[in-house]
C-alpha cells in the first residue's frame, strides 16, 4: 500500500457533492422508486390469476399461516439483536469527521433501516410466494399450461427481484444524498443491518425447512413408501412451509444484502478513491442494475419449442447481462473522464493520477469482469447440479449400489466443483485487481466495481431463485390435493426440476457476490485501519501497516487460522442444528402413523400443526448461536489479538468459507437432481432401491445446500462489518493515547465466554432421536419410552400456534 493512498481516506473525506452529482443521486432516487413501482404492478398481476379448487386453497392457506406465523415470531426474537446493536454502533467511536455525534446517529438510525428493507422484503416475498404456488398449480392443469404456469412464477420472483434492487438502491443513495462525505461511515451501519437480519433469516429458515424436509422424506418416502407430498404425512405441510421461509425469505433477504453490502464496499472505496465522484458512480452503475431487472423480467417467456423452462430463463438471463455490460459502457463514457486528472477533484491520491489509467475503461473492465463471472458461474454450476450433464446422471447411476456409494458421489462433486469455482472466482477477483495498476485503492475499487457489476443483474437472479420454491410448493399442492390431471402433474414436476437448478444457481452466484464483497470490505478495512493509525498519532502510517499485516507474525497466523475455523463450526452448528430437529419430526412422524393406522388408508387426518410447531420452536431456538459467534469471533479476535490478527482472522474466513459454500451447496444441488433424475423413471423409477438411495442423499444434502452453505454468504459479510466497525477501537486501544489494555483484554474475554457459552448450551440440547433408548433402558420395557415420547409430544402440542386448515 502506497503512502498517498493511505492518506487518501482523510483527503477524500472532506469532498462534498456538486450540483450536478445531487442531480444523479436524484435519478438513481427515482429508478429506485420505478423499480417498486414495477413490483406493485406484478403483485396485482400474479394475485390475478385464477386460484384453483377449494381444497387447493385450503391446502395453500395452510401454508400461508404456517409460514407468516413463523415469520412474526423469528422478527419478534430478532428485535432484541436489533436494538443492542443500535445501542453498540451509537457507542463505537467514528474517525474523519467534525460531525461524530450526527454520524453515530446517522448510522444506528440505517442499521434499522437495512434491518427493516431485509426483513421487509424476506417477509413481502414469502407472502407473495405462498399465494403464487396456489396459482402457479392452477395455471398448470389450465389452458395456458407450462407456459402461463411459468409465467406466473417467475414474475412473482421478479417482485423479490425489483424489491432487491429498488429498496437497496433507494438506502444507498439516500445515504449520501443527505450525509455526503460522512456516506461510508453511515453506509456501513446500513449494510450491517441488512447482513445481520438476512444471516439470521437464513439461518433460522434454513433450520425450519430442511428439518421439516428430512423428517418427511426419511419417514414418508423411504419408511413408507409414499409420494413426497403426499397428504398422510404430517410433514408436509411445515415441509411447505419451510420452501418459503427458507428459499423464498431467506434467501431474498440473503441477496438483498448481497446487494446492499457490495454497494456500501463500493460507495467506501469509490470515495476513499478519488471523493465525490466514486461516490456516485457506482449509484449510476446501481442504476442501470434497476434497467436491466425489469428488461429481464420481461423478456424471460417461455416457448413452445423450448426444452424447458431452464432454456428460457438462461437466455433471459445472458441477454441481459449483454445488454448490462453494454449500458454500463456507454454510462461510463458519459459520466467518467478520460483520465483521472480530469476529476479536479482535490480528494484523487497521486498514485492514482500517476497511474497512466483510463477511468473509462478501468470502470468498464471491472464491471464486465464482474457480469461474466456471473455468467461463468451460472454455466458451471449448472454443469454440476442438472439432471442432464454426467456430475448427476453419475450420482443416479451410484443408486444402484446403494446410499453409501450415493453420499460418496456427491460429496465427490461437491469437492470438486468449489476448486473450480473458488479458481474461478479467484480470477474475477484478480482480474479486477489488476485494472488498478501501481494504485491499491484504485485496484480495490474495482473489484468493488466487479460485485456491484455482477450484481447488475441481481433482479433476474433473484427472481431465477424465488421461482425455484413456488415451483417446489406448486407441485406439493398440486399433489396433495389430486385435483391436477396428468398433464398438469408432468408440467409441475418440470417446473420443480427447473427450480432446483436455478436455486443451486442462485447460490453459487450469491457465494460469488459475498466473496467480492467480502475482498471489498476487506480493502475498507485496512483503509480504515490507515485512517484510525493516523488519528492514533502513528507518523510513519505505511510501515505500520506493513507490520500489521504480515502474516509471517504468529499472531496474525493464529487469528487466519481461528477465522478458517469459525466457518467449519458456523456450518457444523447450522447441519447439527437440522439433524436435532429433524429427529424431532422424524418421530413425530412415526408417532402419528403408529397411533393412528387410518392415517394411511385415509379415514383419519394427521396432525399437521405439531410438526409445524416443532419446526418452529428449534429454528428460533438453534439460530442463537450461529449468530452470536459470527458477531463475537470477530470482536474476541480483534480486541484480544490486535489489528493485524483480526485482518488475517478475515483472509482466513474467506478462503475457507469461499470453498466450504461451493461445496455445501453444490453436493446438496447434485444429490437433489439425481433424486429427479430416479423418479424420472431411471433406475427403477420411484419405489426402487435406487430411489430410496438417493432419497438418503438429498436428505443429506438438505442442509447442505439450504441451510450451512448459503449462510456462509452473509457470515462473511457480517464478520468483515463487524471488523470493519470495531477496527478505530481496537487500534485506539492498541496504540497511542487512548492504549487501553486492560478493557481491550475484558473485551475479548467477554466475547470468548460468550460463544463458548452459546456453544455449550447448543451442545448440551438433547438430540430427540438419541432419548428414546436412554429411556428405555431405565424403564426396562418399550412402553416406558413410548410413554415418555408421548408426554414430550403432549408438551410440544400445547405450544402449538398453527391451525390445522387442511381436511
Amino acid at each position: 500500500m502506497s503512502g498517498t493512498s493511505i492518506d487518501l481516506a482523510a483527503e477524500g473525506g472532506g469532498a462534498s457533492l456538486s450540483g450536478s452529482n445531487v442531480v444523479f443521486v436524484i435519478v438513481a432516487l427515482v429508478f429506485a422508486l420505478i423499480a417498486l413501482g414495477f413490483a406493485a404492478m406484478f403483485v396485482q398481476s400474479v394475485l390475478r390469476a385464477g386460484r384453483g379448487t377449494k381444497n387447493m386453497q385450503e391446502i395453500a392457506g395452510a401454508v400461508q399461516e404456517g409460514a407468516s406465523a413463523y415469520l412474526i415470531r423469528q422478527f419478534r426474537t430478532l428485535a432484541v439483536f436489533v436494538v443492542i446493536a443500535v445501542v453498540l454502533l451509537f457507542l463505537l467511536p467514528v474517525h474523519d469527521t467534525d460531525n461524530e455525534t450526527w454520524v453515530k446517529i446517522g448510522r444506528s438510525l440505517f442499521f434499522i433501516v437495512g434491518a427493516v428493507f431485509s426483513s421487509f422484503i424476506g417477509g413481502a416475498g414469502m407472502a407473495l410466494a405462498t399465494r403464487a404456488n396456489l396459482r402457479v398449480a392452477a395455471a398448470a392443469g389450465g389452458p395456458g399450461g407450462r407456459e402461463t404456469a411459468m409465467g406466473i412464477a417467475f414474475r412473482t420472483g421478479g417482485v423479490v427481484g425489483f424489491l432487491t434492487v429498488g429498496l437497496g438502491l433507494f438506502g444507498g443513495a439516500l445515504v449520501v444524498l443527505i450525509f455526503r462525505s460522512d456516506a461510508p461511515t453511515v453506509l456501513e451501519g446500513f449494510g450491517f443491518g441488512a447482513a445481520l437480519l438476512a444471516m439470521f433469516m437464513r439461518v433460522g429458515g434454513g433450520i425450519f425447512t430442511k428439518a421439516a424436509d428430512v423428517g418427511a422424506d426419511l419417514v414418508g418416502k423411504v419408511e413408507n413408501n409414499i409420494p413426497e407430498d403426499d397428504p398422510r404425512n404430517a410433514a408436509t405441510i411445515a415441509d411447505n412451509v419451510g420452501d418459503n421461509v427458507g428459499d423464498c425469505a431467506g434467501m431474498a433477504a440473503d441477496l438483498f444484502e448481497s446487494y446492499a453490502v457490495t454497494l456500501v464496499a463500493a460507495l467506501i472505496l469509490g470515495q476513499a478513491a478519488f471523493g465525490q465522484d466514486g461516490l456516485i458512480f457506482p449509484l449510476i452503475v446501481s442504476t442501470v442494475g434497476v434497467v436491466i431487472a425489469i428488461l429481464g423480467v420481461f423478456i424471460t417467456r417461455l416457448r413452445p419449442s423450448d426444452r424447458n423452462g431452464l432454456t428460457a430463463i438462461n437466455r433471459a438471463f445472458y441477454i441481459s447481462a449483454a445488454v448490462s455490460a453494454i449500458a454500463v459502457a456507454v454510462v461510463s463514457f458519459i459520466y467518467l473522464p478520460d483520465t483521472f486528472a480530469g476529476f479536479g477533484d482535490a480528494g484523487i491520491a497521486r498514485d492514482i493520477v500517476d497511474s497512466g489509467r483510463n477511468p473509462q475503461f478501468v470502470a468498464i473492465g471491472a464491471v464486465v469482469i464482474g457480469i461474466v463471472l456471473a455468467a461463468a458461474i451460472q454455466a458451471l454450476t449448472g454443469y454440476f447440479t442438472e439432471t442432464n450433464r454426467r456430475p448427476v446422471q453419475d450420482i443416479g447411476k451410484s443408486s444402484q449400489t446403494g446410499a453409501a456409494t450415493v453420499v460418496l458421489a456427491g460429496i465427490s462433486v461437491g469437492l470438486e466443483s468449489a476448486v473450480y469455482s473458488a479458481l474461478l472466482i479467484g480470477a474475477g477477483v484478480y482480474g479486477a485487481f489488476l485494472l488498478g495498476g501501481s494504485s491499491l485503492t484504485l485496484s480495490l475499487f474495482a473489484v468493488a466495481l466487479a460485485g456491484t457489476g455482477l450484481l447488475t443483474t441481481v433482479g433476474v437472479i433473484v427472481a431465477m431463485d424465488t421461482f425455484g420454491p413456488i415451483s417446489d410448493n406448486a407441485q406439493g399442492i398440486a399433489e396433495m390435493s389430486g385435483d391436477i390431471d396428468e398433464k398438469g402433474a408432468k408440467i409441475l414436476t418440470e417446473l420443480d426440476a427447473v427450480g432446483n437448478t436455478t436455486k443451486a444457481i442462485t447460490k453459487g452466484i450469491a457465494i460469488a457476490t459475498a466473496v467480492l464483497a467480502a475482498t471489498a470490505l476487506f480493502g475498507s478495512y485496512t483503509n480504515t485501519l490507515a485512517s484510525s493509525l493516523s488519528d492514533a498519532g502513528i507518523a510513519d502510517v505505511q510501515t505500520e501497516i506493513y507490520q500489521l499485516l504480515n502474516i509471517a507474525n504468529p499472531r496474525n497466523l493464529v487469528g487466519l487460522l481461528i477465522g478458517a475455523a469459525v466457518v467449519f463450526l458456523f456450518s457444523g452448528l447450522a447441519i447439527n442444528a437440522v439433524s436435532r430437529s429433524a429427529g424431532a419430526v422424524v418421530m413425530e412422524v412415526r408417532r402419528q402413523f403408529r397411533e393412528h393406522p387410518g392415517i394411511m388408508d385415509r379415514t383419519e387426518r394427521p396432525e399437521y400443526g405439531r410438526v409445524v410447531d416443532i419446526c418452529t420452536r428449534d429454528a428460533q431456538r438453534e439460530l442463537l448461536t450461529p449468530g452470536l459467534l459470527a458477531i463475537m469471533a470477530p470482536i474476541a479476535v480483534g480486541f484480544g489479538l490486535g489489528a493485524g490478527a483480526l485482518a488475517a482472522y478475515l483472509a482466513g474466513a474467506i478462503g475457507a468459507g469461499t470453498l466450504m459454500a461451493v461445496f455445501l451447496a453444490n453436493s446438496g444441488g447434485a444429490w437433489d437432481n439425481a433424486k429427479k433424475l430416479v423418479e424420472d423413471g431411471s433406475y427403477g423409477g420411484k419405489g426402487s432401491e435406487a430411489h430410496a438411495a438417493t432419497v438418503i442423499g438429498d436428505t443429506v444434502g438438505d442442509p447442505f445446500k439450504d441451510t450451512a452453505g448459503p449462510a456462509i454468504n452473509p457470515l462473511l459479510k457480517v464478520m468483515n462489518l463487524v471488523s470493519l466497525l470495531i477496527a478505530p477501537a481496537v487500534v485506539a486501544w492498541n496504540v497511542g493515547s487512548e492504549q487501553n489494555t486492560p478493557l481491550r483484554v475484558t473485551i475479548a474475554l467477554v466475547a470468548v465466554a460468550i460463544v463458548t457459552a452459546a456453544v455449550v448450551w447448543s451442545k448440551r440440547k438433547p438430540i430427540s432421536m438419541g432419548d428414546e433408548p436412554a429411556v428405555a433402558a431405565a424403564a426396562g420395557a418399550a412402553d416406558t419410552a413410548k410413554a415418555a415420547q408421548d408426554e414430550q409430544h403432549r408438551d410440544a402440542a400445547a405450544q402449538s400456534r398453527i391451525k390445522d386448515n387442511v381436511g
